[in-house]
Order: structure tokens, then C-alpha cells, then sequence
């Protein structure tokens, strides 16, 4: 194979390859043959037929696995012991081999679940075929995705009954108060995770644990002859595997787990992204002509114009799945690195155990590693996502100026062209905050060079931008050119920093530059290497408005299996690619995270991805690929950016316009307005597409972008404030129904509107052709305004809004105080010095509450107590607006207290007041510091259905100062 791959033959096909992924956007669709089906995949195919034995046997199936009495203890919060599974071996005896099972209950409330195989701990194993090879499972996938403390709670007890013990259970209480349950029934291998009485989740109900173990490869041609297979129902592909051109040599034989979780009473499940399918996810066997015959597969794949409503591998792999149902909340992550399928079913009804609501079991295949998987009971969602968050961190607290506008397209081919398209904006006053630069900036694709011709100058370019206060990214990938006298190529290879074959080689594979190595950024000193690429005066010299995109990091290799690397590739520490693939992008960005810290050690950096896993959200921004300019691909976003934001990924987006083809001027507008509420909003473009810069859709649309992108900057102070709180307690930024109305279960199937941030915003944008008016689904008896003219709207269920192609369909929740900056700017940091804007919506009972959290917004001054936290107050009691701290900052910052000491408020709206209860009808009563004094209001009173409306100019009162405003 390696030798094919230097010859003429096998160049050419690359390169057609290369020009046919180039040319996608002519192309219908995602090419379904070039990825596996579960049929196609060895492991998923085997451990399906086991649930399918299972279930047709029913109580009179018997798993090949039993639990050593005798091995089991409870010691400082871990119960341990042993597994055993009867195998045949070769002179047809029968034994067992051990896997030893720990179960930790976790200081943060969590529970962990691992098993292992004793004989691969423990090495020198009869016939392992290599010493590249290490002989254990993967464990490390854990050391990748938990940064928390996962310390056991020693307080954890043994609550074990007399009963208990006698027909085999033990019970562990566990939790910050005890209030929490698993209850292991040795006899099954079954455990039950209970909260207040109710089980809430179990594993292994069904009996499908499963977990190959070490046997050397059978040396005759008919393997299923073979003693040792004899227990095995299907042996195909077990040691060797074939798909398309290329044979998986699979050096340590079949070592695939498998694990049932099922959710009693739970009907509504979501998350484990990245699927271009709805939010609540469907049944895959047996559900009806609304579901999948597919699982679900996690599996990091380059999918260019992925299908839409489909159950197949994308980009990023997160395999973290939440459960809810009136009243409650759980949630489960599985640790696992490699290939993954999911298949789902509802079960019906069971009144006599679960009530009248069905129960969802899943199944869980993973093709490689360790069973390693957490339980996070909740209660409620707010509680999984902090869990969660304890587990992998939560979202990283962005720079502001990343959460603007970003223009891209493949490509701006010069400095002027850059220069100009940045002049343009300010031209049409279309604010927007960073430039992007695809690959054809550099010579000949070679990363960290540039295209003289284009770009004879970039620091001089890059200064240009910076007067205006707006960044350049630039696209680096993991793909690295191969080319004598490539100082970066040459390096990699040298120190021998790259995936290596199976042989032990530098491994080369095809992408954008041709024939190029990759670098493994599993290893630490490739990190280092990294990292001395991007010191200042190397590249870009030591321009500050550097950012950076991680393109292309599944990693996609163009001549590979799946369009992906070869599974027994090599990375350091001799793990397989299998064990590691969906780790590997986030191994990437991180890399790339410590060098920019380096670089600019005092600046929060940026990082975009389209590779991830889970814990990339503490690495920077992520989008959702190579999509299309079709308003299905419009339509398939919100129940996306759903599932990404409740799995820890909050910072994502969508290419606004989609990046194939040529979207009409209504796609367009609608995307852009769509996009104003995504938490990273960025315009994308494929390189054989129109120009689409947002002047260049002509009147009326060119108005209608600029507003949605207006809208966008003048709630920035609210959207970072939300961003603040999901980097410390998880509760993403796009937020499902269920966040505010947890107990309306009618809510849980709908995905094509979202709560934004703390601002109490419902939004749904229109993504169909033509039309002029929606439905909005009101998921609570809280009364509702149309956040433009004031209409009320209330009561559950769904209510018609006219949406004319210039107006996004928005209602704001009563009870919140939303926080803006009117000014228009050309770029988020020229806003810092503007006064703000209080907009208060009141509740059916006349009260409101927000926050706003405000620091320098792009270094990490914050750490050290530079931020202004604020808590707004209105009351019906005594018709009153109240400004208070929320958390007070314990050290001083003189830049930033010289910068908040000044901002004031320069306006107040309160929307749904009974005018009735002013005290004066002209003007209201500030208070702050000892001081009075009064401040004029306008009054525009109901009418024909539109709420009232106090607008108060000029209060005079700071942001930053306890404050009072009698109404």
C-alpha cells in the first residue's frame, strides 16, 4: 500500500480527488458510499445482532457475563470488583477472562462507571503481534475531555439492607446531602441510579454489556472454524477489515465495548452531537417512517454539504446525552474516543413501572478503548449542564470582539482586496469585527507563509485593520505540505512529530497542498514545535489582531478511509487512530490555544474549529461545516445549535448564507437575521461562489442585513453577559423551551425557536421560502410582547405573528430588563466608551429582573476582580427600578474603574406598566449616592392590543453605582 501510494497512478487520483472535493458545490449532496453504514462497521454490526438475540430471547437470555462475588468492595467512595466473561478457548475448554469494574461516586455529585480488561492492564499478553503497539485499552480519553475534580466523596456510604445483601444488591448512597442512590445488583450486572425514590437511569437493563477480549489472530483461513471464536455469533472483518481500497490491519484484533443506558419514564432525549437532525432525537430500529434504521455514529468526518434529517457521523463528536421529562433532568457521558453508534428506542408504556410515559433505552458501541462513563442526575436541566460543565469546564469566556460579525469567503486573494471590503462596510455602516483569510493566502498552501504576490505586506495590513479595531483570522490545518526546503514540513519530520503508519513511518496522505504529513498533537513536544511557529515576529510578526481557524481537523485526508486517517495510523504514547479519532481535532486546537497564549500571554485568544469533542468548549468557537445555500440547511441550524449547546458547545454557529451555491436575496436576509441570534455569527462562502458581501444583495435587502446586524451589536452587552454565565455554570446561550418551562412536556419537541441568553428573547427564524408569517409557541402562561411594537401575546400554545421579509419574529418574556448599547459603531471594541440602554419588559404580575456583567472584554483582568457585575430590580410593589451588585469585584483595576466609573445610563424603557400607578405623569424620581433628582419620561399608553410604554431619557444614573428609580 505504501509503496502504491508514492506511485504516478495513485498522485493522479489524489489530485482528482482534490479538485472533485474543490468543485463540491456542483455536487448534490453528501456521497453516502465514501462513509460506513453500522452494516459496514464490524463492532456495530456484531453488538446490534446481540440486542436483537437478547430481545427475541427476552428473561431467557443469558449474557456470557457474571460478577465475582467475592472480588466486590466499598472502600473511600469507589465500589470495586471483578466481571467475569465465559469464553471457549482453543482446546474448547471453557474460562473466564477478568474485567475489573469500578464505580466512584464523585465529590461533584456525579458517578462513574469504568471496566477494564485485567489482561491487557497488566501487559505481556501470548502473541501480541508488535511492540509499536501499547497492549493496553485506551483509558485516556478521560485525561482529554475532564479538567473537574473527579476525586471520590468519601462520604459516600454503603446503605445496604439485610434484603439487600441476600438476594444480592448493594446499595451506595452518595451526593451532597445523601440524597442520591445507585443500587448494583450483582447478580445481573444491573445499576440503578435513583433521586427521590425514582430510578432515573440504569445501565446494563437490557443486558448488552459487552466487551471483546485479547485473543491472537486466528492462524486458519475460516475463522468462524476457529475454538476461540466459537462463542462469537458473526466473525466477519474481526481481525482484518476491508472498506473501499483500503484494509484496516486491526493489529490488536477486535476490542469493541458496548453499554445499554436506559431512561425510565424518560420520552425525550437529546444532544450527543454533531447530527444535522431535529433536537429531540428519533428512534433507529423499529420507530416508524419518522425515524432512522441507522444509529446514531459519532465519528469525526469531512461530510462536505452533509445531509440534512440524517443520523450520520459529522464533523465533532460529543457524546454526552440529557434526558428530561416533567419535573426532571439527568444526563450521561461516555468517555470513549473512538468510533461510537447510538441506536435508540421508546419503549411503550409500562403502567406498572413507569406510569403512562414511555422510556427510552439507548445502546452505546464504541469500536475501541474502555467502558468509562458518567451519571449526572440533575435535577433539573440548569443542574446536568453544571455537572456536565464540573466534568469537561465549561464555555470559554470569549473576547467581545469575537462575538460581532466575522466576513469570510474562500478567498480575499490580496491586501486590497481586504483593505477594501473593510472600507465598504464602514461605507454602508454595517458594523462587523473580524476578517477571515481561507487557505489561498499562503505560498502554495504551505501554512505560516504568505502569497507574495497577494499579500506582500501583511503587518502592514493587519496595522490598517487594527486602526479600526477589527482582526484578522487566518486558516491553519493540521495537514502540513510536503516540500524539501518547507522549514515546518521539515521540522515535523525531523523530530518525528507526525501520525505515523502502521509501520512506523511518517505518514503521508492527500489534502489541500497535495501530498502532506500531519502533525500528532498527542505529543508534547509537537506541542512545543507548535507553539514556536506562532512567537511573536514569526508569523504575522507581532501584530496584536491576530485569530486563528482549525480547519480540516478530523483529521480529513482527502486519499483516506472515510476521507479520514488509515484507524491503525500511530500516535504517541503507541496508541491506534481508532482509539483517539474523535479526540484528535480538539488535540489540535489546544495546541494551537497554548501558542497564542504564548504569543499574547495578556489577551484571551480566539480559536475557531470544525473538529471536537467533548471539552472543546473551553478551547473557542466551533461552527457547523460545509453547509449549503438551501433553506433546508437554513432550516436544520436552530435544532443544531441546540443540541451543541446543551452537550457544553454554546460558542457555535452556522456559515451564514451556506457555503455552497449561490443563496437568493430572500436566503439571504433571512440567514442574516437568523444569524444575528447565533452565538457565533460569521458569513462563509465557498470559492466558486458569487460574491456576497451584504451591500451586494442590492435594496431593500442590503437595509435589512445591516438591521438584523445592528440588532446583533446593540445587544452585545446582553449577549456577553450570557456568555458570562454559561463560563461558570454551563447554561448555554441558545436555550431550549424546557430551560423556562421545565414542566411542559408539549414543549419538547420543538426545535425551531430558542430562549437568547438572560434577555428572556423567544426566537424563531423563518426558514421557509416566501414566508411572511409564523407560529410561535408560547411554553408558559407568562405574558409575552412583541419585542418591536409592543403587541401581547399570552397564554400556551401557539400564536400568529406577521414576519415581513424585514422583521424577525421575536417576543420578549415579561420579567426581564434587557441590557443594550444603541449607538451604532463600526466594531464592537469602539462601543466600550457608549452609555447603555435598560429595556424592561414587566411579568403578568409587574416585576422584572436582570443582569449585565461588563469587563475590559479581552484580557483576563477579570481573574483578578476587574469586572462590574450588576443586578437590575423592578417591583411592583413599590413601582420601582433598583441597580445592586451581584458579586462585588475585591481588587482594583485602575483602567477598567476609570473606564466604568464614567458609563452611565442614557436610557430606560419599561414596556407593560399599569400608567394608572405613576406617581406623576411627567417624569420619575432617581436616587443615588444621598441624591435626588427627577427625570423626564414619555408616555405612550395601550392601545389595540400593544402593551404601554415608558420611555425614560437621560436618567443620569452610572452603571457602575447603587442606584434607585421611583416610576
Amino acid at each position: 500500500m505504501h509503496s502504491l501510494r508514492s506511485s504516478a497512478v495513485v498522485r493522479l487520483i489524489a489530485l482528482l480527488i482534490v479538485l472533485y472535493v474543490m468543485t463540491a458545490d456542483e455536487v448534490e449532496g453528501a456521497k453516502k458510499y465514501l462513509f460506513k453504514t453500522c452494516d459496514q462497521s464490524p463492532f456495530c454490526r456484531r453488538n446490534r445482532a446481540y440486542a436483537d438475540l437478547s430481545a427475541s430471547q427476552g428473561s431467557a437470555f443469558v449474557p456470557h457475563y457474571s460478577i465475582d462475588k467475592s472480588s466486590v468492595q466499598f472502600e473511600g467512595g469507589i465500589l470495586q470488583g471483578s466481571i467475569l466473561k465465559q469464553i471457549t478457548i482453543s482446546d474448547g475448554s471453557k474460562t473466564n477472562v477478568v474485567m475489573p469494574f469500578q464505580l466512584s461516586f464523585l465529590e461533584s455529585g456525579s458517578a462513574r462507571f469504568t471496566v477494564d480488561e485485567k489482561q491487557r492492564i497488566e501487559g505481556n499478553l501470548p502473541g501480541f503481534p508488535t511492540d509499536r503497539i501499547t497492549q493496553r485499552r485506551y483509558n485516556e480519553a478521560t485525561k482529554w475531555a475532564v479538567v473537574g475534580d473527579i476525586t471520590p466523596d468519601v462520604a459516600a456510604t454503603d446503605v445496604s439492607t439485610d434484603e439487600d445483601r441476600s438476594i444480592g444488591l448493594v446499595r451506595i448512597g452518595y451526593g451532597p446531602k445523601q440524597e442520591l442512590q445507585a443500587v448494583f445488583d450483582l447478580n445481573s450486572i444491573q445499576l440503578k441510579f435513583i433521586r427521590d425514590g425514582e430510578v432515573h437511569v440504569i445501565l446494563n437493563d437490557r443486558k448488552l454489556l459487552s466487551m471483546d477480549h485479547w485473543r491472537p489472530k486466528p492462524q486458519s483461513e475460516d475463522w468462524s472454524k476457529d475454538p476461540s471464536l466459537i462463542d462469537e455469533m458473526d466473525t466477519r472483518d474481526m481481525f482484518e477489515e476491508q472498506f473501499g481500497d483500503r484494509t484496516d490491519t486491526k493489529p490488536k484484533g477486535p476490542e469493541a465495548i458496548a453499554l445499554d443506558v436506559t431512561f425510565p419514564g424518560y420520552e425525550h432525549v437529546f444532544g450527543i452531537p454533531e447530527h444535522a437532525d431535529k433536537f429531540s432525537l428519533r428512534e433507529t430500529r423499529g420507530g416508524g417512517e419518522d425515524n432512522f434504521d441507522e444509529p446514531y455514529r459519532l465519528y469525526n468526518v469531512d461530510i462536505f454539504e452533509y445531509e440534512v434529517n440524517s443520523p450520520m457521523a459529522m464533523y465533532g463528536a460529543i457524546p454526552f446525552m440529557q434526558a428530561h421529562k416533567k419535573g426532571s433532568s439527568v444526563g450521561v457521558f461516555w468517555a470513549n474516543g473512538a468510533e461510537t453508534w447510538i441506536d435508540i428506542i421508546k419503549s411503550k408504556p409500562n403502567p406498572l413501572s413507569f406510569g403512562s410515559r414511555k422510556s427510552t433505552q439507548t445502546h452505546w458501541m464504541s469500536e475501541s478503548g474502555i467502558i468509562d462513563i458518567y451519571i449526572m442526575l440533575g435535577p433539573d436541566a440548569t443542574a446536568v449542564y453544571q455537572q456536565y460543565g464540573a466534568l469537561t469546564g465549561y464555555t470559554q469566556l470569549p473576547p467581545i470582539y469575537s462575538l460581532g460579525y466575522h466576513q469570510c469567503r474562500w478567498n480575499y486573494n490580496s491586501e486590497e482586496d481586504v483593505l477594501e471590503v473593510d472600507a465598504t462596510f464602514d461605507k454602508y455602516d454595517i458594523p462587523y469585527d473580524a476578517i477571515w483569510l481561507d487557505i489561498e493566502y499562503t505560498d502554495n498552501k504551505k501554512y505560516f507563509t504568505w502569497m507574495k504576490s497577494g499579500f506582500p505586506n501583511p503587518e502592514r495590513m493587519m496595522q490598517a485593520l487594527d486602526k479600526r479595531r477589527r482582526k484578522l483570522v487566518t486558516i491553519i490545518d493540521p495537514h502540513i505540505k510536503k516540500e524539501e526546503g518547507y522549514s515546518v514540513f521539515e521540522g515535523i519530520k525531523k523530530n518525528e512529530l507526525a501520525i505515523k503508519t502502521d509501520k512506523g513511518e511518517t505518514y503521508l496522505g492527500w489534502c489541500w497542498p497535495g501530498e502532506s504529513l500531519w502533525i500528532d498533537t498527542l505529543n508534547p513536544k509537537a506541542v512545543d514545535y507548535w507553539k514556536d511557529l506562532f512567537k511573536p515576529g514569526k508569523f504575522c510578526g507581532h501584530e496584536p489582531n491576530l485569530l486563528i481557524w482549525n480547519d480540516m481537523n478530523e483529521p480529513s485526508v482527502f486519499n483516506g478511509p472515510e476521507v479520514s486517517a488509515p484507524r491503525d495510523s500511530m500516535h504517541y504514547g503507541n496508541w491506534e487512530h481508532r482509539d483517539i479519532h474523535n479526540i484528535y481535532g480538539m488535540t489540535f486546537q489546544n495546541a494551537t490555544m497554548q501558542a497564542l497564549n504564548l504569543r499574547q500571554p495578556r489577551q484571551r485568544p480566539f480559536i475557531l474549529t470544525r473538529s471536537f469533542y467533548a471539552g472543546s468548549q473551553r478551547l473557542g468557537a466551533v461552527w457547523t461545516g460545509d453547509n449549503a445555500a438551501k433553506w433546508e440547511y437554513l432550516k436544520i441550524v436552530t435544532p443544531m445549535l441546540l443540541s451543541h449547546s446543551i452537550a457544553g458547545f454554546g460558542f457555535v454557529g452556522a456559515d451564514v448564507g451556506g457555503f455552497f451555491g449561490h443563496p437568493t436575496n430572500e436566503l439571504a436576509t433571512r440567514w442574516y437575521q437568523a444569524g444575528a441570534f447565533y452565538p457565533f455569527f460569521r458569513g462563509h462562502a465557498h470559492i466558486e461562489s458569487k460574491r456576497r458581501e451584504p451591500w451586494l444583495f442590492g435594496e431593500p435587502y442590503t437595509s435589512y442585513i445591516r438591521d438584523a446586524i445592528r440588532l446583533r451589536y446593540q445587544l452585545m452587552p446582553s449577549i456577553y453577559t450570557a456568555f458570562h454565565r454559561a463560563s461558570f455554570d454551563g447554561v448555554p446561550v441558545v436555550r431550549p423551551l424546557f430551560l423556562i418551562a421545565p414542566d411542559n412536556e408539549d414543549a419538547l419537541d420543538i426545535d425551531d425557536q430558542f430562549f437568547f441568553g438572560e434577555t428572556g428573547l423567544l426566537v424563531k427564524p423563518i426558514v421557509d421560502e416566501g414566508a411572511v408569517s409564523t407560529e410561535m409557541y408560547l411554553p408558559d402562561d407568562e405574558i409575552y410582547y412583541d419585542y418591536f411594537d409592543g403587541t401581547v401575546y399570552q397564554g400556551i400554545g401557539f400564536k400568529h405573528m406577521e414576519a415581513p421579509l424585514n422583521k424577525i419574529p421575536i417576543l420578549a418574556r415579561g420579567g426581564h430588563v434587557i441590557v443594550r448599547r444603541d449607538r451604532p459603531r463600526r466594531s464592537v471594541t469602539l462601543m466600550s466608551h457608549d452609555p447603555f440602554t435598560l429595556v424592561i419588559h414587566l411579568d403578568k404580575d409587574g416585576n422584572a429582573g436582570g443582569v449585565l456583567y461588563l469587563d475590559d472584554g479581552e484580557t483576563f483582568r477579570y481573574n483578578r476582580g476587574a469586572y462590574l457585575h450588576r443586578h437590575f430590580t423592578f417591583s411592583s410593589q413599590d413601582n420601582a427600578l433598583r441597580s445592586r451588585n451581584v458579586q462585588q469585584s475585591t481588587v482594583s483595576s485602575r483602567s477598567f474603574d476609570k473606564l466604568v466609573d464614567t458609563l452611565r445610563v442614557e436610557k430606560i424603557i419599561v414596556t407593560g406598566m399599569d400608567i394608572g400607578r405613576l406617581k406623576k405623569q411627567h417624569s420619575v424620581e432617581a436616587y443615588q449616592d444621598k441624591k435626588s433628582w427627577s427625570a423626564d419620561i414619555e408616555i405612550i399608553a395601550p392601545k389595540d392590543g400593544i402593551a404601554s410604554k415608558i420611555i425614560v431619557r437621560d436618567p443620569r444614573v452610572l452603571i457602575a453605582s447603587d442606584w434607585s428609580i421611583q416610576f
